[in-house]
């Protein structure tokens, strides 16, 4: 299972756990949905829950955890976070998207 997080997408996932101040061990949850404007959509979420099909990827001691349907459709992916001028996102650099819309939070394949 081959799945990249960049050194700022952790950064940036370290600064939000940090914010959350929680008790609990949280992690970020990366889900795809079948939705958005081109057929699926990627769902981001702080979660302390482990479930049987989840599979879990770290950096830098930072932990992303994504569910086994949607690793089908991420296998290969680069997780990264950007910041421009006019906003800041995690984005997914999925190898398997045969296009996506113009703010990437969906792809068809």
């Amino acid at each position: 299972m081959n799945i990249q997080i960049s050194n700022t997408a952790a950064s940036r996932i370290a600064y939000l756990l940090e914010q959350e101040n929680s008790d609990e061990a949280l992690r970020l949850r990366i889900s795809v949905f079948g939705g958005g404007c081109s057929g699926f959509q990627y769902n981001f979420t702080l979660d302390s829950a482990m479930n049987t099909d989840d599979h879990l990827f770290e950096k830098n001691g930072i932990y992303v955890v994504i569910d086994e349907v949607s690793l089908a459709l991420l296998q290969g992916s680069e997780i990264d976070f950007v910041e421009e001028l006019g906003s800041s996102a995690f984005v997914i650099k999925n190898p398997n998207a045969a296009s996506s819309c113009g703010c990437g939070n969906s792809f068809s394949i």
